[in-house]
């Protein structure tokens, strides 16, 4: 068995299509095919099951698909220490970030980064809060940013920044007329929300619990997986939506959009590694620019 196969594999078994793995690695779809297949045979277990032009992957796959994950995450770190032998020289840092620190916060301290190590490979995935602290979890980020809190005792979690949310309306609802609103208003509105697991989301229901108002008595007319597509949907009716106004701003500055008067609260953003795995010098290079940086505990550093 080689990193190669355990490559291909998992990139075959989380998006359960071969020919999108195949691209994702810049590999042919029978060259996918044949190391899935070499695997199976090997080993005398089936990963997945083909059904027409489909496949599924198999409770045994599911099984082998952490353990191929964790040593691959066991390989990558091992790459980092040696590479960083060289200090700096070299190395790569996978970063994952939800869709609002992505877009507005980060960039500004990557390009940082990036003019201090020129060498170092900086990899930028987005999902939302959910999805990237379980690929912190998983070894598949090195570290992680979120909007939304994390209750995850395998992780380390340190804030680096904060944010605002706001309720914004386009120019025709009632509520862009600037009147004060408060918790028992927003039961009326039509709401456009960000999909379950986005650290948006999960901050304005926590706002909700802790008024005494119930999420579940929202009248949500769209769930939408992006802040751009939320925002081009408040647009074109009389609907509401929360959002960062990191995001939001463009759009209030040309008068796209009006920010409802609704106190909402702060929130923060944070920063996640695993409180186990080996930590490179480029993450506590970057972790040095962020703002609120503060010493991360030596018992936590992964170093040997």
């Amino acid at each position: 068995m080689t990193l190669e196969q355990l490559r291909i594999f998992i990139a075959v078994a989380e998006r359960e299509h071969l020919t999108r793995a195949a691209e994702a690695l810049r590999l042919t779809p029978s060259a996918v095919s044949s190391a899935i297949r070499a695997l199976e045979d090997r080993y005398g277990a089936m990963l997945f099951n083909r059904i027409g032009r489909r496949i599924e992957i198999t409770d045994a796959g599911r099984i082998f698909l952490d353990e191929a994950r964790a040593v691959l995450a066991r390989a990558h770190a091992a790459e980092l220490a040696l590479a960083e032998l060289g200090g700096l020289k070299r190395g790569s840092l996978r970063i994952h970030a939800s869709q609002t620190i992505a877009s507005y916060w980060l960039p500004p301290f990557l390009a940082r980064f990036h003019a201090a190590y020129p060498a170092v490979t900086v990899s930028l995935t987005v999902g939302n809060t959910q999805s990237v602290a379980r690929a912190t979890v998983e070894g598949d980020a090195d570290v992680g940013f979120v909007e939304g809190e994390v209750d995850e005792p395998a992780l380390a979690v340190r804030p680096v920044g904060e944010d605002h949310l706001v309720a914004i309306v386009s120019a025709s609802h009632p509520w862009a007329d600037g009147h004060l609103l408060g918790w028992r208003d927003i039961a009326q509105a039509d709401w456009i929300m960000r999909e379950q697991g986005s650290g948006t989301r999960s901050v304005f229901e926590s706002a909700m619990r802790a008024q005494g108002f119930d999420p579940l008595a929202l009248k949500i007319a769209l769930e939408l997986p992006s802040n751009e597509a939320v925002l081009s949907a408040v647009q074109s009716g009389t609907y509401a939506a929360v959002l960062s106004e990191l995001a939001a701003a463009p759009h209030l500055a040309t008068g796209r959009l009006t920010k409802a008067n609704f106190n909402l609260p702060r929130r923060r953003f944070l920063m996640l590694s695993h409180k186990e795995r080996y930590r490179s010098r480029a993450f506590h290079s970057l972790a040095e620019m962020l703002p609120d940086s503060r010493p991360i505990p030596v018992s936590y550093t992964g170093t040997r």
